[in-house]
Formats: C-alpha cells, structure tokens, sequence
C-alpha cells in the first residue's frame, strides 16, 4: 500500500513505535524492548496504546518537515493518516488530538479513543471486514459513526478477514499457504485496499472528485457500503 501511495506521487511515513517492537536501537545506541508485548491483555491497554501512538505521530510532524532530506516535499496543508488495526483506531485518536491530520482512514480496527461530543468534522473513512457490519461483533463503528459529522464512508469488503488489508495474505500466497474458502483472495484485498484508500486521498487532499466513494460499484461488488446496504451479521 505505501508504495502504491508512493507511485502515484504521495509522501508516505511509516512509523515504528517505540515499546511495540521487540528491539528499537535508538543513533546513541540505547535499546528500547517491547513493553506492550507483555501487556496486551491489561486493562485499558487498548486506549492507553491508541494515545501513544498518537503523540508519536504528532511527534514526527514535528519533526519531519524540518530534518528530512525531501522536506521540500511535503505539503503541511494535506496530510491524511491510514491505518490497519490499532494502526487504524490510532488514525482516529490522532485526528482527535491533532487538528494537522485532514483525514483518516482506520482499515479494520476497533476503536479506542472517544470522539469528542460536539463530533470529529475532517474526512474519515471505516474500511473493514464483516466482523464491522452494523450491529456486529464491533461495534464501536456503530458509536463513532454517528458522531462522525463531516464527510464519511463506511465500506465493508465481503469475503476480507482482518488481515485482508495488510500484504500477509500475499506473503502467504507466495509460501504456499492456501486461503481458508470463501475468503477474499489475497490478489483482489490489495487491489480493493490500494483502489478504494487511494480514491479517499485524492479526493480528499488533492480535491480531485472520486465517484467511486459514492456509491456501489459494479467492477467492485465486494465493496457494499453501509449502514445502507450492507446486513446486520
């Protein structure tokens, strides 16, 4: 997905978190462990991690403009922030928090950090598996749905699992590993992801209008779009 976005002219970050990665070997030499590797299950884990990786995405728009080679790349005015799993309910948290981030996409994630009552106006974009159908088994999209007062969409991909939108069903193709029946195809999920993320970012950062965002498409029947046409599980 990141050079998708990268071929068709996107400057793309990706952030690895310090304490959420078994080693992070820091320029002085020091050495970060993984602290949530032994902590998933304690309470609150979920929205104390959201908050983390928050600030260390406010932390690099910080930083990066300034001390990257290609800073002259980067337009501060259009950033969007797109994430798969905690990555994706971190998406909604920084939008929260940091007014910088236009638009945002969580591909699959439950959420953890509260939309303030008065709504999250900016772009957003619910991108998932069956597991997110309205009145699923997560259904903190039903919650922040409704408070989502600007523009939105919530797609839903008939056939993906959780990992659909991530390249490990591709790996697994390449090693043999075969897809469970009636799963998304590894192939057609990254066409699907690459196809439907990068239509939200250009129309949300480069203005460019995309029809495809607002209605079913016949070339992509997996794509139903809810609440409307898409089933209660």
């Amino acid at each position: 997905l990141a050079e998708d976005l990268a071929s068709r002219g996107y400057v793309v970050a990706g952030i690895d978190h310090t304490y959420e990665s078994y080693a992070t070997t820091f320029p002085d030499g020091r050495i970060a462990e993984c602290l949530a590797c032994d902590s998933d299950s304690d309470p609150g884990f979920g929205a104390g991690l959201v908050q983390g990786r928050a600030a260390d995405v406010s932390f690099v728009l910080d930083q990066l403009p300034s001390k990257w080679d290609g800073t002259d790349r980067i337009d501060r005015a259009r950033i969007a922030m797109v994430g798969q799993s905690i990555g994706g309910a971190s998406a909604m948290a920084t939008m929260v928090n940091d007014s910088r981030v236009r638009a945002g996409i969580d591909m699959d994630g439950t959420t953890y950090a509260r939309i303030p009552k008065n709504g999250l106006s900016r772009p957003f974009m619910f991108l998932g598996s069956a597991r997110h159908v309205p009145g699923g088994p997560a259904p903190t999209w039903d919650r922040d749905w409704k408070l989502l007062t600007g523009w939105k969409r919530w797609i839903v991909l008939t056939g993906a699992e959780h990992q659909s939108f991530t390249d490990t069903p591709l790996l697994a193709d390449a090693l043999g590993i075969k897809s469970l029946p009636g799963v998304l195809p590894a192939a057609r999920a990254a066409e699907l992801t690459r196809t439907y993320v990068a239509a939200f970012l250009d129309q949300h950062l480069k203005a460019r209008p995309q029809p495809l965002l607002d209605k079913p498409s016949a070339r992509n029947p997996e794509a139903k779009f809810c609440p409307a046409s898409c089933a209660p599980a």
